[in-house]
């Protein structure tokens, strides 16, 4: 298991015959955090006979297993590849709609960072930052029986309608700080904080056909404290 997955994670960073002693792997819990703002629903504000921009929505915070590959590029510098498996995520209403679940989604952020190591002076203690980018893809999008009851009652739609969600996948930079502590030359910890630009789009949709769109602007802290294993 290990060999695929190091096999995989070179594949997608473009290594070529790296040496065993430059690559790292981190596993651990890595929690999203989203900074979110969004725009409001002004089709259901007013069908509902809501005041305009009086609602909007957020994303609650979610934890999973987060598994990240490093290669060293000589003393300083470093890639690494962030990878965990599918966060899961509650969509909730606010203002106007606060209380009012409007769905789920699952996303996966691969990210892609160069890293900077800096040189402290203590052989154990490697602080870094990092830039990069990611790319959020959006799956199994739910709207809540919640949403579906309130467009029924509001006879924006009836029970044989299809009612569903769609969310864009996202583009956006990364920003990443953190240090790797070395208990033994092969085993240590990884901690580390990021910042994604991750912005989407999420549509309503009645048979297929949108009603309703809202930007949102999830923007998530990032967090992972894991172990570390140094081939």
């Amino acid at each position: 298991m290990k060999k695929s997955l190091l096999v995989a994670s070179l594949a997608v960073l473009g290594f070529a015959g790296p040496a065993a002693a430059d690559i790292s792997v981190n596993v651990g819990a890595i929690g999203v955090m989203p900074n979110d703002d969004s725009g409001s629903l002004p089709v259901i504000e007013s069908v509902a006979g809501m005041t305009g921009g009086s609602t909007g929505v957020t994303v609650d915070e979610n934890t999973q297993l987060g598994i990240t590959f490093d290669y060293a590029l000589d003393k300083n510098w470093s890639l690494e590849l962030i990878a965990a498996t599918p966060f899961k995520h509650e969509i909730n209403g606010t203002g106007s709609l606060a209380g009012l679940k409007i769905g789920e989604t699952k996303h996966l952020p691969p990210t892609l960072l160069a890293q900077y190591h800096f040189d402290v002076g203590v052989e154990r203690v490697d602080p870094f930052i990092g830039v990069g980018v990611n790319y959020t893809t959006f799956f199994e999008e739910k709207i809540s029986p919640e949403l579906a009851g309130v467009l029924t009652d509001l006879a924006v739609v009836t029970a044989n309608d299809d009612v569903d969600l769609a969310l864009s996948n996202s583009w956006g930079y990364a920003l990443q700080a953190g240090v790797n502590i070395a208990m033994t030359e092969q085993w240590g910890l990884h901690l580390m904080v990021s910042r994604m630009a991750i912005d989407t789009v999420a549509d309503v949709r009645i048979n297929g056909t949108t009603i309703e769109s809202v930007a949102v602007d999830i923007d998530p802290t990032v967090a992972m404290l894991g172990i570390r294993y140094r081939f």
